[in-house]
């Protein structure tokens, strides 16, 4: 079983209709703060990620957040975080949540959030990575994304192993345990029975 030290996490800068959003965000900062665990997400006090923040830092967490220059002032950088790192863009911003996370989750969020999600996945698929990723499902928010998922692999855009590599949990404690044993089977090839430099897109990676 991997040991996750420091989590990586995807979620939105509003805050959501719903208050299970709000709840199920303080309930992972704390979370990740109790059971010793570093939370690493994008920088902002505002929406669900500030609330996650909050939350691991009332519980005496470790929190780095990570935001561009450019939202600094549009999303409120955090000035309560111990570590804030501004970077020049948001290329620089995903990349360097990538290196600092042992692990991702995504919450609830919009495009932003699922921009960095499916980017850390479509690493993954590629073998940039071996890191776990997974969505906290808070009332069934992902449920369509995750039959999309199947759909694609149905229909040969993704490979099932592919599909794998999005774990779900409905708590913080059952999502992290999953993550920590979750082991990723062996890919070398695409869909179709073709490696990456066939140029076979049966498994598709995007671009």
């Amino acid at each position: 079983m991997r040991r996750i030290s420091a989590v990586t996490v995807f979620c939105g800068s509003s805050i959501g209709n719903a208050p299970a959003f709000r709840d199920a965000a303080a309930a992972l900062g704390r979370s990740l703060a109790e059971s010793g665990r570093s939370l690493v997400y994008g920088g902002g006090h505002v929406g669900l990620m500030g609330v996650l923040a909050d939350a691991a830092l009332a519980a005496g967490g470790h929190v780095v957040g990570v935001i561009p220059e450019a939202l600094v002032a549009r999303e409120v950088g955090h000035r309560g975080l111990p570590d804030l790192r501004v970077v020049a863009s948001m290329h620089e911003r995903k990349a360097l949540m990538a290196d600092l996370g042992d692990a991702f989750i995504a919450l609830p969020g919009g495009f932003g959030t699922l921009d960095e999600l499916f980017e850390a996945v479509t690493w993954a698929q590629l073998g940039l990575h071996d890191k776990p990723i997974g969505l906290l499902n808070v009332g069934g928010y992902f449920d369509s994304l995750l039959r999309f998922a199947d759909r694609s692999v149905e229909d040969g855009f993704v490979r099932a192993e592919h599909r794998e590599l999005l774990v779900e949990g409905g708590t913080p404690e059952e999502l992290l345990g999953a993550l920590e044993a979750f082991e990723p089977r062996p890919a070398s090839k695409w869909a179709g029975g073709r490696s990456l430099q066939s140029g076979d897109s049966s498994s598709d990676s995007g671009g």
